[in-house]
């Protein structure tokens, strides 16, 4: 059990997780950089609650099978033990040097055909008549489960958002990146303003962060935020007016071997220093599930805004903006509700089970997170999703919602949640030493 009694019982005195302060990287350049044992408890109080990033050295990483298998003995990747591996297998490939809107327009291609690619932009120099193409978004983990080529520490294991996936079968959130020195990924904060974190296998990046809020000084006349973070367009008043009021980025550089804590809706811009290759997952989980729901109403009022001229002459006017939001945002309210409730029953059940001895009816992966997290974490996952529930009952737009073809109301998932809390307090098992 790795979540102590202590961290619950702070954690859960914050039935809304206060604002988080940023001042502190206003004018720092520096994060927080572990390179020794690290508690759980630590982690989850000194930067998911604040939602600070940190960096963690290349001994986290030092066993993982990607570092020893996808890597040369001269630290680039390892072309041909890659091939053995992927060969034929279709991956997502943007062009750095195209725009559209504001992301990098994407193909699919053979795996081999992107390492062909790689090879002679190498051979010449880091350039290539077809632009700079980066491997990206990548669902190896999903497209091969039984390489096991890394393993998710244990700090970002709390895991909703690809809990929620797996339970479906349709998606994740799992990420493998692999990118030619000079690739980028241009200005962006992460879906649903999900955590983020990003190992790196070989290879070096640099960081650009931004603090929540921050962004908004970044932006031009017409509200939108920046393609390229470091253009001299921004210096350009007429164009972006508050540019001079943004704080300057924190600019970090990521090492072989180490991994990039990227907290919640922080704004940022990273490039491949050297030929590269990385693993990233976006996760969400009870620390952070505030600023999810806060985004998705962001995203709900401006749909509402953009159609508001069609409000009284449609009847599905509430419904439509609902289907606009999921199409812009991958989720409306129905569907968040859903992953609240997946969350929420995983939970109870792992709780039950604590105490009764049966087993439960999930994922062994699952079973095994719950299990290393313990029932304090359980107990703290209930609570915040809970308290998410209530907002979407006080909620106008979700009150409008047809909820009679769901299979569990949210007032009697709430009524279930503070049941399970109850009882499993009533087992001691939250007080016991």
């Amino acid at each position: 059990m790795i979540m102590d009694r202590e961290a619950y019982r702070n954690s859960c005195s914050l039935v809304k997780i206060p604002s988080q302060s940023y001042e502190q990287f206003w004018s720092s350049h520096f994060v927080d950089y572990i390179d020794k044992d690290l508690s759980y408890s630590k982690f989850f109080k000194k930067y998911l609650l604040p939602n600070h990033p940190c960096m963690f050295s290349r001994r986290f990483t030092e066993e993982w099978k990607c570092r020893k298998q996808w890597v040369t003995e001269e630290g680039k990747p390892n072309f041909q033990k890659l091939l053995q591996d992927f060969d034929e297998t279709p991956v997502p490939v943007a062009n750095c040097n195209a725009k559209e809107y504001n992301a990098n327009p994407k193909q699919v291609m053979p795996f081999k055909e992107f390492i062909h690619y790689w090879k002679e932009y190498i051979q010449n120099g880091h350039s290539s008549p077809k632009g700079c193409l980066y491997l990206k978004d990548w669902h190896m983990s999903r497209d091969f489960p039984e390489h096991n080529v890394y393993i998710t520490p244990v700090f970002f294991t709390s895991d909703w958002l690809n809990e929620y996936w797996d339970a479906l079968e349709v998606d994740d959130y799992r990420f493998v990146y692999m990118g030619p020195k000079g690739s980028w990924t241009p200005f962006h904060a992460d879906v649903f303003r999900s955590y983020s974190w990003s190992a790196n296998i070989c290879g070096r990046k640099k960081w650009l962060l931004y603090p929540p809020g921050q962004e908004d000084f970044l932006r031009d006349t017409h509200g939108n935020l920046p393609y390229d973070v470091t253009s001299a367009e921004l210096q350009d008043r007429s164009l972006f007016p508050q540019f001079e009021e943004a704080c300057q980025p924190l600019e970090i550089i990521q090492e072989a071997g180490e991994i990039i804590f990227v907290p919640s809706g922080w704004h940022h811009q990273v490039y491949n220093l050297e030929d590269t290759i990385s693993i990233n997952h976006n996760w969400l989980n009870g620390c952070n599930i505030d600023i999810m729901w806060q985004f998705l109403q962001n995203e709900l009022s401006s749909v509402q805004k953009e159609i508001d001229e069609w409000k009284n002459t449609m009847d599905s006017w509430h419904q439509h903006c609902q289907v606009i939001m999921k199409a812009c945002s991958g989720i409306d309210y129905g569907e968040f509700a859903s992953f609240m409730k997946i969350v929420a029953e995983n939970r109870m059940a792992f709780l039950n089970a604590c105490f009764s001895g049966e087993s439960s009816d999930y994922s062994r992966h699952l079973s095994e997170t719950l299990t290393t997290l313990g029932p304090y974490h359980a107990a703290f996952d209930l609570e915040r999703v809970a308290h998410v529930i209530e907002c979407l009952l006080c909620n106008e737009d979700f009150k409008r919602l047809d909820h009679s073809t769901s299979s569990l109301q949210p007032e009697t998932l709430l009524l279930q949640i503070r049941d399970a809390i109850q009882s499993t307090r009533g087992q001691h098992l939250l007080y016991q030493e």
